[in-house]
């Protein structure tokens, strides 16, 4: 992650969940500097109430976008407009769109088309279009669930979560990324396998699964993975090797 990264980022408040300013701020400063900070929407609406009241506290612009036509969302094109004045202007180094509308796959592709850095934050019923032309794309559920404080009942709940993981997709999504990274001795390291499987699937993320950190989510399947810690100085260097069909520990 380049930390040092100028984002914009532009939010469509038509689309996105203001209760989740925080926690969106958060995560998308994992990935850089937040330089701009917009959210788009017709501000005389009464829907967007939620958003006034968090605009002030987190040193958002507000951008007014009126609605032309009953039913439709104005803010999209605004959005993109302004977008585009920003990748040649305004000297960033990426984007952060938070949407879930797939009006702006083109627009999240242009921006990569240019070497810029795109992150999207949306739902998970985003379009695959949308998410695949990002570089990282978050889905606001996990946000939802790192917001609410761990209860054993929302223990067990993760728990059941990661029962129901389809275990063939994720065993083929792993085993793609780690014969991608393995190295001659058969390990690869884990941060690497993680960096590739970003790369296969942009919304990838163990929190989906139910776990913080990929560390974790592939020791909740000793039947994919051997693990093995190496110690270097400051810390250590965590290898995974994916385990053959009926292979025995």
């Amino acid at each position: 992650m380049a930390v040092n990264r100028r984002l914009a980022l532009l939010i469509d408040g038509d689309n996105a969940q203001a209760s989740l300013l925080g926690e969106i701020l958060a995560e998308a400063s994992k990935y850089g500097v937040l330089t701009i900070r917009r959210v788009y929407g017709d501000w005389t609406e009464p829907q967007l109430k939620s958003w006034k009241e968090v605009l002030h506290t987190y040193a958002i612009q507000p951008v007014q976008q009126f609605r032309y036509t009953v039913g439709k969302n104005a803010t999209d094109s605004a959005m993109i407009i302004d977008a585009m004045d920003i990748l040649y202007t305004a000297g960033v180094d990426g984007f952060c769109l938070v949407s879930s509308d797939s009006d702006y796959t083109r627009l999240a592709t242009r921006i990569r088309e240019k070497n810029m850095f795109v992150m999207g934050i949306g739902k998970q019923n985003t379009p695959r279009a949308f998410v695949n032309a990002c570089d990282v794309f978050v889905y606001t559920e996990n946000l939802v669930a790192e917001s609410t404080p761990e209860t054993p009942v929302a223990s067990s709940k993760r728990s059941s979560k990661a029962a129901e993981v389809d275990k063939g997709n994720l065993e083929r999504l792993f085993r793609t990324a780690y014969e991608a990274t393995a190295q001659d001795d058969g390990w690869a390291l884990l941060s690497a396998v993680g960096n590739q499987l970003r790369q296969l699937d942009p919304a990838f993320d163990p929190r989906t699964y139910g776990y913080r950190q990929l560390l974790h989510l592939v020791r909740a399947h000793p039947e994919f993975f051997d693990i093995r810690r190496t110690k270097v100085r400051g810390g250590g260097v965590v290898y995974v090797r994916m385990r053959q069909n009926g292979e025995e520990r």
